[in-house]
């Protein structure tokens, strides 16, 4: 699970109580623990719903804790779901497999099954609300992405067994969308901030041990999002579903970086020296193919060090024109890279000095 939450969680930071409940699944995860608590300052009752304990009592006030529930399961289990689903005013679908390697069987019941579930029980349930969070992948083929808007997901050419389950996701979402069951797409693009194990933690763990090339350069520009901008979109796509619904909106921090500044932002904010042996993209995604077959054959306890759709995501450019989805959403980010990049800095002080 992720650290606790960076921000303040006295009484006094909480809204009061509006009756409205919403489900928030993937909550053992940093976004969907920070929208479930997002959704609690704002007088929301909030109920999780994810395999494993949230662990989100323990950092309310008591005075809040009754406000929140929870749920265990598997959001493909419809029996889970169907009691997760009950008295709930809106969904939040968060949960998700995210990898860059493992069997095609796993993302299918995962992202797939479990967002089918979701859907088909909300509206059973007479639920009218539905948020569901994609990725920017699943409209990627392969080659760069500039100033690209919010296309159309593509299962058939989108790269990984990730990108495709979560391309054939969104389709079902957006097939859902209804006068009477609203649902809007998001796709947040590369989320970090501190505490994050997914991104952050591994770069800067790879790039103290020397292992964290530098593909081509690191010249290729891509947008990324700062946890907090994340969550005030995804709480702004709750809030205006009439105007967003039946389309997907990429979100990102608007602020594209060539991966090696980015890169080179992550590790000095930890105090580790920045990655600077490059190699070719070409030759990174032979060995990622390979690696690829390997880890199909003998998996290894922690992600593989390359695939081929992590060589092309660190290669390629990935940036997106965000005119439309801050139109819509009525949102800005409020967290600039910079000031993510202090907030770094301050979290991570002396945890990886020798």
């Amino acid at each position: 699970m992720s650290v606790i939450s960076l921000h303040s969680l006295t009484e006094d930071s909480f809204a009061d109580a509006r009756g409205e409940r919403v489900l928030v699944t993937g909550a053992s995860g940093m976004l969907g623990r920070e929208v479930a608590l997002k959704l609690l300052r704002e007088g929301f009752e909030v109920r999780v719903f994810q395999r494993s304990d949230a662990g989100l009592a323990a950092l309310l006030p008591k005075s809040v804790r009754e406000r929140l529930s929870q749920v265990r399961g598997s959001v493909s289990d419809f029996h889970a779901v169907d009691q997760a689903m009950a008295d709930v005013d809106g969904v939040i679908h968060i949960a998700a497999k995210v990898s860059v390697s493992g069997q095609w069987d796993q993302y299918l019941e995962a992202n797939v099954i479990g967002t089918r579930t979701l859907l088909e029980t909300a509206k059973n349930h007479g639920v009218e609300k539905f948020v569901y969070i994609s990725s920017p992948s699943v409209a990627h083929a392969g080659s760069s992405l500039v100033g690209e808007g919010n296309t159309p997901a593509d299962p058939d050419h989108a790269r990984g067994n990730y990108a495709r389950s979560k391309a054939y996701a969104e389709k079902l979402a957006l097939e859902a969308d209804a006068d009477d069951f609203r649902v809007g797409v998001l796709r947040p693009h590369l989320i970090w901030g501190p505490g994050d194990t997914q991104l952050v933690e591994r770069l800067i763990e790879r790039s103290a041990a020397g292992r964290l090339p530098l593909l081509s350069g690191g010249t290729a520009l891509i947008d990324t999002l700062y946890i907090d901008n994340a969550v005030d979109a995804v709480l702004a796509a709750y809030q205006r579903l009439e105007h967003i619904h039946g389309q997907p909106l990429v979100v990102t921090n608007g602020q594209p970086r060539t991966v090696a500044e980015i890169l080179a932002g992550f590790t000095h904010a930890a105090g580790v020296p920045a990655p600077q042996r490059s190699v070719p993209a070409k030759a990174a995604y032979a060995a990622g193919w390979v690696i690829e077959k390997v880890w199909e054959v003998k998996p290894g306890e922690d992600e593989p060090p390359m695939t081929a759709f992590l060589a092309e995501q660190l290669s390629t450019a990935h940036w997106f024109d965000q005119r439309t989805t801050r139109e819509l959403l009525q949102w800005d980010p409020a967290v600039s890279i910079e000031e993510g990049y202090e907030r770094l800095r301050s979290f991570y002080r002396g945890r990886y000095s020798a």
